[in-house]
């Protein structure tokens, strides 16, 4: 897993890099949680997701945003870090110019920062959203959300209290042409505290599922 740096748009932004073996193996990047209350790209979650992806012959980045560990830049709210999430995004697609499909994960203000990133790049295949925050962030932009996707999150969670991510889900499942997968885990809160195996599990099935041709619009996707 080699250490890397690229450009961003604030200035050098740190990331851990591993490419597949196939020249046209699909792209995974793994967005952290939030960079003020102790996010970084070595949170458990987003470390586990990044190997969940690399197992199953994805080339996967995770990376550190702006002001973390030896990315340069200072927070900025979210703008910042969705310029950051691009700008990664196009340092890994100029590596593997043949990659036909690509999928983000994020976990928390990830979450945020990947569902923004989704609508901003049509080559998005699917995403995996973990612990969604609507009631602190505005989702209003997925309007329409263009890719199938899964949205994970605690029944116990009281940073983002399920029935505000409730009502995301189901303002998503109106429109057409996408498949919202939602998973609600019975004991876990935003954390997954003792839960993360299992929150790994269900991503994992979520993604094996969506690789056999499952769980999508079986129509397929129109680049814009």
């Amino acid at each position: 897993m080699p250490e890397v740096i690229f450009n961003g748009p604030a200035g050098r932004l740190e990331g851990r890099y591993q490419a597949a073996k196939e020249k046209n193996a699909p792209i995974a990047i793994v967005l952290h949680p939030h960079p003020r209350f102790g996010g970084t790209m070595n949170n458990q979650i987003v470390y586990q997701l990044f190997y969940m992806f690399v197992e199953r012959g994805f080339t996967t980045l995770r990376f550190n945003f702006r002001g973390i560990g030896r990315s340069q830049g200072e927070f900025d709210h979210g703008t910042g870090e969705l310029s950051d999430a691009a700008s990664a995004l196009d340092w890994v697609q100029s590596l593997h110019p043949d990659s036909k499909q690509t999928w983000v994960a994020g976990y928390s203000f990830g979450s945020w920062i990947g569902m923004q990133l989704l609508m901003r790049r049509p080559e998005i295949e699917g995403f995996l959203s973990i612990a969604p925050q609507p009631n602190s962030y505005d989702f209003s932009f997925l309007a329409p959300c263009p890719s199938s996707g899964l949205i994970i999150h605690g029944a116990k969670d009281r940073v983002a209290p399920p029935r505000d991510v409730q009502t995301l889900v189901d303002k998503l499942k109106t429109q057409k042409g996408i498949v919202i997968t939602q998973k609600t885990m019975d004991e876990a809160n935003h954390f997954f505290t003792d839960q993360t195996d299992e929150l790994i599990g269900e991503c994992a099935d979520y993604l094996d599922r969506r690789l056999a041709g499952e769980l999508s619009d079986p129509r397929p996707k129109r680049l814009r």
